[in-house]
C-alpha cells in the first residue's frame, strides 16, 4: 500500500534528564486538515514518572547504548534507482500478552509503565535485553523475527480491546534510494511518537499516515464518532517510524534522537536521510486493527486520549533472516508478504520457505 504521509525534515527534541518520550509534532507539516480538529490542544490525564534504572546493556547508565561496531563513513544516498511503486515486506505478528512494562523507557522496573499490548516476542517484559529476546519465541509468522513490538493497551470502558490475529507491520523504504536500505542492527530500539503529545502534535507528527479510521472516516485525531456498528468494521491506525539512524547508538536517553525521519533533498522531490543520521534502515509502519465499533465514547488508551498513541520497537531479528528479507523485498523493489513473496512477481521467488524460514 502506498505511503500517504508527507515525510519532511526536522530536529528531534531530546531530553537527557528524563528517560521519557517527548513529542516532536512541530517538525513536519501536512496539507490535509483532520476531520476532528476539535481535539483539546494539550494532553491531559496522563503523566510519566522519571526512570530510576538503566538497561543492563547501558555500560555506564547514561542512557546511551553504543553500537558495536558503529557504522561510519556513510553519506546519505542521493541516487535515483529505477522507479518502483513498492519496496516493502510485512512482518505479521499477533498479540502475545499485556503488561504495565516497558523495557526501553522503564528498563528493570516492572509495573512502572502504563499498560502495553505486546506483539512478537512472547518474553518481552521490563527485564528484556537483546540477549533475552534473542532466546525467546515469537508470535510472528517468521520464527526469525523475535523482535519486541508494543503499544498502549486500548480499553472500551474497563475491557481491554486487543487486536485479533496477526497484525500488519510493514517494513518499507523511507528514502528514494531503496537500494541503500540496510537491515537494523541487532539490539536497536526506539520509541515512536509520545504519550505526552498534544492533539496537534499527533496530527502534525511525521509518522502520521491516516490517523484513526473506522468505516469511511479517516484522518482522525480523536476516535471516530461515526464508526459503523457492523461485524466487518474495526478501528484502525497506521503510523510510521523514523528510518534514518546515526550509526552510533542502539539507544539514547530520550529513546529517539539516534533516529530521524527522512528529509527532502533540496531541489528535488526525493527523500534522503539527514547528514547527522545518514544510515538508511527500514521504515516500520504499524497497521493495527482493534475489534471495536459503534459507540466509541468509552474507548481510551492506557496512555490517555486517542492522540497519546505511540509504540516501541526492539530489534531481535535473526540477522541472516532479516538481511534476506531486506535484500529481496526492499532493495529488490517488491511488495512482499511475510515470506518475502510478491504475488505480482512470482518469477522473483520468495526469500523464505513455506515455514517462513531461510531455505
Amino acid at each position: 500500500m502506498p505511503r500517504r504521509s508527507k515525510v519532511l525534515s526536522g530536529t528531534l527534541v531530546a531530553s537527557a534528564l528524563l528517560l521519557t518520550s517527548i513529542g516532536i509534532g512541530t517538525v513536519a507539516a501536512n496539507a490535509d486538515t483532520p476531520a476532528t480538529a476539535s481535539a483539546p490542544a494539550a494532553h491531559s490525564g496522563h503523566t510519566m514518572a522519571v526512570s530510576t534504572a538503566a538497561s543492563p546493556e547501558d555500560p555506564d547508565g547514561d542512557g546511551y547504548i553504543p553500537a558495536n561496531p558503529p557504522v561510519t563513513g556513510v553519506t546519505p544516498s542521493t541516487k535515483e534507482p529505477p522507479h518502483r511503486y513498492f519496496h516493502e515486506f510485512q512482518a505479521n505478528c499477533a498479540v502475545s500478552h499485556t503488561a504495565p512494562d516497558d523495557p526501553i523507557v522503564y528498563a528493570q522496573q516492572p509495573g512502572k509503565s502504563h499498560d502495553h499490548t505486546f506483539m512478537g516476542n512472547t518474553t518481552t517484559d521490563a527485564y528484556s535485553t537483546t540477549a533475552s529476546l534473542d532466546a525467546g519465541s515469537t508470535t510472528c509468522l517468521a520464527p526469525g523475527d523475535r523482535s519486541g513490538y508494543w503499544m498502549p493497551t486500548m480499553y472500551d470502558g474497563d475491557r481491554p480491546v486487543l487486536p485479533v490475529g496477526p497484525q500488519t507491520i510493514y517494513y518499507k523504504a523511507g528514502v528514494t534510494d531503496y537500494t541503500s536500505v540496510r537491515p537494523f542492527p541487532k539490539g536497536l530500539r526506539y520509541v515512536v511518537a509520545s504519550p505526552m503529545q498534544s492533539a496537534q502534535e499527533f496530527r502534525d507528527h511525521p509518522g502520521f499516515v491516516e490517523g484513526w479510521e473506522c468505516g469511511d472516516s479517516f484522518f482522525n485525531v480523536d476516535f471516530p464518532a461515526d464508526c459503523p456498528e457492523r461485524q466487518d468494521v474495526q478501528v484502525n491506525i497506521r503510523f510510521q517510524a523514523p528510518s534514518c539512524w546515526d550509526g552510533k547508538y542502539l539507544d539514547t536517553p530520550d529513546h529517539k534522537s539516534h533516529m530521524a525521519y527522512p528529509v527532502v533533498n533540496p531541489g528535488t522531490n526525493n527523500n534522503i536521510c539527514p547528514a547527522d543520521h545518514p544510515v538508511a534502515l527500514p521504515m516500520i509502519e504499524f497497521k493495527m486493527a482493534f475489534p471495536v465499533n459503534g459507540d466509541l465514547s468509552r474507548v481510551r488508551l492506557a496512555s490517555g486520549a486517542s492522540y497519546s498513541f505511540h509504540y516501541d520497537f526492539f530489534n531481535a531479528w535473526d540477522e541472516p533472516t532479516l538481511a534476506a528479507m531486506v535484500g529481496h523485498c526492499i532493495v529488490g523493489a517488491l511488495q512482499c508478504d511475510a515470506r518475502g513473496y510478491d504475488q505480482t512477481h512470482p518469477e522473483a521467488g520468495a526469500a523464505l520457505n513455506e515455514d517462513y524460514e531461510l531455505p
